[in-house]
């Protein structure tokens, strides 16, 4: 699945200091009856950009974290390949 991020903004006049949000489409690709490709947005979702930024950082040490451990598997078996 693919996102689209962008900015959402309300039509409603600004009335104070309003969090800046952020529209975010999941989106796959599948094949029409004639057999061509067409974006489909399974949902969309809106949240603050502050919201946003704090979850993608969490999701970014949480990928960082698995990729460490990936790394030492790799060198356990590299090890047992070398011996």
């Amino acid at each position: 699945m693919a996102k689209v991020i962008s900015e959402y903004t309300i039509e409603a006049p600004v009335v104070g200091n309003e969090p800046k949000m952020v529209e975010i489409k999941m989106t796959r690709t599948m094949q029409d009856a004639s057999g061509n490709d067409v974006e489909v947005v399974d949902f969309t979702e809106t949240k603050q950009v502050d919201e946003a930024i704090s979850q993608a950082e969490s999701r970014k040490a949480s990928l960082e974290a698995k990729l460490v451990d990936v790394e030492a598997e790799l060198v356990e078996y590299k090890k047992i390949k070398d011996a």
